[in-house]
C-alpha cells in the first residue's frame, strides 16, 4: 500500500536530520507524485531549509559535514513541521498556506564575489534540469524540428528561433540566453520584455550571426537522435535501459541549441498546460468519486494514483461492497469520459500519465532551484553595489553578467 503525502514528507524531514542534509533527487523521490507544481516545490525545499536541513545538489564529503553547523531554529522547525505535516497530495490543490508561511524569511547578507558566481552555477544547474526535462517531452523535440523546417522552407527566420549553439570546448565564453523560467516578474513585464525583445530583432541583421550550415548540421543530429529515442523506445518501453540511454543522448543534444526566449518559454508552457490538462481531469474524477460519492479520498488516491487511465481501479472500488460502492455506478459515465480524456493526452504525448507526471515534477525542481538561487540573487546586496534584473539566464555561463534592469535597457537604447 502506498504512503499517504504526510508520511512521505515526514519521512523525507526524518532522512534530512538523521544525514544532516538532503540532496535534491532524494526531495524528488520522496515527494508526493501529484506535488509538481514549482511553488510548491520551492516552498517544501525552503521550509526544508529552515529546520536546519541543507538541500544540496550531491551528497557532501564526510569532511565537509562535520565542519557544518546545523543549528535550526527550533521555532521556524515546529511551524515548518506542521505546514509540512499538513501538505495534501490533493489533486489541484494549491499550498497558499505553506507559501504565507514562507514570506520573507530570515535576513539577507552581503553578498560577495564568490557567492554571485555560487548562485549562478546553481541558477544554472536548475535551468540545464528544466532543459533536460523538455528533451524528454516528444512533442518539444517535433514543435522545434518543425519550425526548423519552415526556416528551411524560407517562411521563418532562423534567428526567431535559435540565438546560437553551445560549444563545449568554449562554454564559458559564450553569452546566456534571456528566459522567463523561474522568473518572478509579472505576465504583464514578461510580455513587455518579448515585446522589446521582437523589436530589436526586427532591427537586427537577421541570421547573419548564425552559421546556416552548422544549424544544418545540428538539426539534423537532434533529428537523427530524436528518431533513434523514438524507435527505442516503441520497441523496448519507455523504463527499458537502452531507451533511457537514447533519451539521455537526446537531451545531450537538446542541451547544445540555445533556443529564443519565447521558444523556450512555449516549450516550458506547453508541458505545464498539459500537466494543467490532466490535473483538470484528475480533479473531476476525483470530485465525483469523494464529494458526490462519498469515497474516502485515502482510498481514491490509493486505487486511482498508478491506474489513472485504467478502469480496474474504479472496478475494484465497487467491488469493495462499501456504502459508497454502489454510488459510484451512478456516476461511472462521467468518470469514464473523464479517463477517456486522459488516455487522449497519452496518446498525444506518446506517454503515460505517470510519466508526464514525473517529467513536470523534475522540471519543476528545477524551475525551484533556479528561482530559489534568483531570489537569492535579486534579495542579497552584492558587494559591487549594482542591481539584477528579475530575469533567469539559459545556463551557458557560471559567471553572471550584470543588468541593471528594465530601465537600463531603455536608456541604452535612447542613447
Amino acid at each position: 500500500m502506498e504512503q499517504n503525502p504526510q508520511s512521505q514528507l515526514k519521512l523525507l524531514v526524518q532522512r534530512g536530520k538523521e544525514q544532516g542534509y538532503l540532496t535534491y533527487a532524494e526531495v524528488n523521490d520522496h515527494l508526493p507524485e501529484d506535488i509538481v507544481d514549482s511553488d510548491q516545490i520551492e516552498d517544501i525545499i525552503q521550509m526544508i531549509n529552515d529546520m536546519g536541513i541543507q538541500v544540496m545538489e550531491e551528497a557532501p564529503d564526510a569532511d565537509d559535514l562535520m565542519l557544518a553547523e546545523n543549528t535550526a531554529d527550533e521555532d521556524a522547525a515546529e511551524a515548518a513541521a506542521q505546514v509540512l505535516s499538513s501538505v495534501e497530495s490533493e489533486i489541484g490543490r494549491t499550498t497558499d498556506p505553506v507559501r504565507m508561511y514562507m514570506r520573507e524569511m530570515g535576513t539577507v547578507e552581503l553578498l560577495t564575489r564568490e557567492g554571485e558566481i555560487d548562485i549562478a552555477k546553481r541558477i544554472e544547474d536548475g535551468i540545464n534540469q528544466v532543459q533536460c526535462s523538455v528533451a524528454e517531452y516528444p512533442e518539444a523535440i517535433t514543435y522545434l524540428l518543425e519550425q526548423y523546417d519552415r526556416v528551411e522552407a524560407e517562411e521563418a527566420r532562423l534567428s526567431d528561433l535559435i540565438t546560437g549553439f553551445v560549444d563545449p570546448n568554449a562554454e564559458e565564453d559564450m553569452a546566456p540566453t534571456a528566459t522567463h523560467v523561474g522568473s518572478e516578474l509579472s505576465q504583464e513585464e514578461m510580455d513587455d520584455d518579448e515585446d522589446e525583445d521582437e523589436d530589436a530583432d526586427d532591427n537586427s541583421d537577421d541570421d547573419n550571426s548564425i552559421d546556416p550550415e552548422l544549424a544544418r548540421e545540428k538539426f539534423a543530429e537532434l533529428r537523427t537522435q530524436y528518431e533513434l529515442t523514438r524507435d527505442t523506445i516503441k520497441a523496448k518501453g519507455r523504463s527499458h535501459a537502452a531507451a533511457q540511454e537514447e533519451i539521455l543522448k537526446l537531451s545531450e543534444v537538446f542541451k547544445q541549441f540555445r533556443l529564443v526566449p519565447k521558444q523556450f518559454d512555449y516549450l516550458v508552457n506547453s508541458m505545464r498546460s498539459m500537466m494543467d490538462r490532466v490535473r483538470t481531469q484528475e480533479r473531476i474524477i476525483m470530485k465525483l468519486c469523494v464529494e458526490q460519492c462519498k469515497m474516502p479520498k485515502k482510498n481514491f488516491i490509493t486505487l486511482f494514483t498508478g491506474n489513472e487511465t485504467s478502469e480496474t481501479w474504479f472496478n475494484a472500488a465497487v467491488a469493495m461492497n462499501k456504502p459508497w460502492s454502489e454510488k459510484l455506478l451512478e456516476v461511472k459515465e462521467d468518470v469514464q469520459r473523464g479517463l477517456q480524456k486522459l488516455q487522449q493526452i497519452e496518446e498525444e504525448t506518446g506517454l503515460t500519465i505517470e510519466q508526464v507526471k514525473d517529467i513536470n515534477r523534475r522540471m519543476s525542481i528545477g524551475e525551484a532551484k533556479a528561482r530559489r538561487a534568483k531570489k537569492e540573487m535579486v534579495e542579497a546586496k552584492p558587494a559591487s553595489g549594482y542591481l539584477y534584473r528579475q530575469e533567469i539566464h539559459q545556463p551557458r555561463s557560471a559567471v553572471p553578467r550584470p543588468d541593471s534592469g528594465r530601465q537600463h535597457r531603455s536608456d541604452e537604447s535612447g542613447r
